[in-house]
């Protein structure tokens, strides 16, 4: 059984990506009114980091709410608060630094605009964002995508190949060819 829910993660990871996909877009256009652009490093409308960040707090926060009472889970909101606000900082600063070196740039240096910033990297305020997108992951998403995925069963693996073949051709594309 834990072998099948290991297929999981990878299901996970792109459904978390195009959740943060979505939510950059949304900032970008009605927030920020600064029009539409593809806020991914890759072709497809997806954000990687957004579902590498979502992992690591799967792997190390998310054992604090999980099968917990809802009273439990109240009382560990501001340690799942500030532990998904630093892991996502820190996931964001080395993903600045790899997207650097990858490409030359990272694709948020606005965040030199914020009052509170490092080298434009990581910022305060997206940090604190970082912090609530982490409960919406843990507490509603996370459980939700769970069941999601007991509902389709013994066809995770196959909708895994499909999602590991999205990323790959994507891969090639981007580096290869865009």
């Amino acid at each position: 059984m834990k072998d099948k829910k290991q297929f999981n993660y990878l299901f996970y990871f792109f459904l978390y990506s195009v959740i943060g996909w979505c939510y950059e877009v949304v900032l970008e256009v009605f927030i920020y009114k600064w029009g539409f652009s593809n806020r991914g490093v890759l072709f497809g409308p997806y954000c990687p980091v957004y579902g590498v960040g979502a992992l690591v707090f799967i792997f190390t926060v998310y054992v604090l709410v999980k099968n917990k009472s809802w009273k439990e889970r109240l009382w560990k909101l501001p340690i799942v608060f500030i532990g998904c606000m630093i892991i996502a900082t820190i996931i964001e600063l080395a993903a600045s630094y790899l997207c650097e070196a990858a490409m030359g740039y990272w694709p948020w240096q606005t965040y030199v605009d914020y009052k509170y910033n490092f080298q434009g990297r990581i910022a305060l305020s997206p940090s604190l964002r970082f912090g609530l997108g982490g409960i919406v992951f843990l507490y509603v998403l996370q459980p939700l995508f769970e069941k999601l995925a007991g509902k389709i069963g013994s066809r995770m693996k196959t909708v895994n190949i499909v999602i590991a073949g999205i990323f790959l051709i994507d891969i090639i594309y981007t580096v290869f060819i865009r």
